[in-house]
């Protein structure tokens, strides 16, 4: 009779460390839900870990062991915020035609706002407080930016978009796009029951069409 087979000690080893990894990262991503939570409600400043562990359903301890410091969570937060925040700008295409990536750029910041709120507020709340913790990635937007107003100012001297102030454009955008997401219980009690579901950002949508496509185009 043969003995029945057992696994290697380094095989269980293996499978082991696959299950803590796989635990340990389900457990961060508690956490960093947690704490989306509790920042873009509180901020920076007004979120305590003692929160966060709460939110999240963990001891503080244990909490402790995946995240040493209010500061790491938050950091994490923002780097993956800013990754999502500035994808569309970075596609803004030289090549494409300028009204249609002008339009594109639009919708892609109202899908932002539309299905990342938290990471919206989460944003506004770091910018209000001056910004403290973001220096180095606003200096980085910063070159973003001035790539990209290069292009438009390009579309502009070739006639190709009505003349206007790259960088204005942008801050316009952005503050518009973004209401949708920072002010949302706002928006919808103006709005009422029309305010409801997703119908709002189609609304907007078709109306910022309007404003920037029509208002760009250039004049015949």
């Amino acid at each position: 009779m043969t003995a029945p087979k057992t696994a290697s000690p380094s095989k269980s080893r293996s499978q082991a460390t696959r299950k803590r990894t796989r635990i340990q990262r389900e457990k961060q991503d508690l956490i960093l839900e947690a704490a989306l939570d509790v920042f873009s409600s509180h901020g920076f400043r007004g979120a305590t870990i003692d929160q966060i562990a709460d939110k999240a359903g963990l001891s503080k301890p244990n909490l402790l062991y995946y995240f040493r410091t209010k500061e790491a969570i938050h950091r994490q937060l923002i780097d993956r915020l800013l990754d999502n925040w500035l994808e569309p700008l970075r596609k803004i295409d030289p090549n494409g035609d300028p009204l249609s990536e002008i339009q594109s750029y639009i919708r892609r910041k109202l899908e932002l706002a539309r299905d990342f709120p938290r990471e919206s507020r989460l944003f506004a709340n770091e910018i209000l407080q001056g910004a403290p913790r973001i220096r180095e990635e606003l200096h980085d937007l910063r070159d973003l930016v001035d790539e990209k107003s290069k292009i438009i100012a390009s579309w502009t001297r070739d006639g190709r978009i009505a003349p206007c102030d790259p960088k204005h454009l942008f801050f316009s955008i952005w503050a518009i796009t973004q209401h949708y997401a920072d002010f949302d219980a706002q928006i919808r009690v103006v709005l009422g029951r029309a305010g409801e579901g997703e119908g709002r950002f189609e609304d907007a949508a078709r109306f910022l069409d309007q404003l920037y496509v029509s208002g760009l185009r250039p004049q015949t």
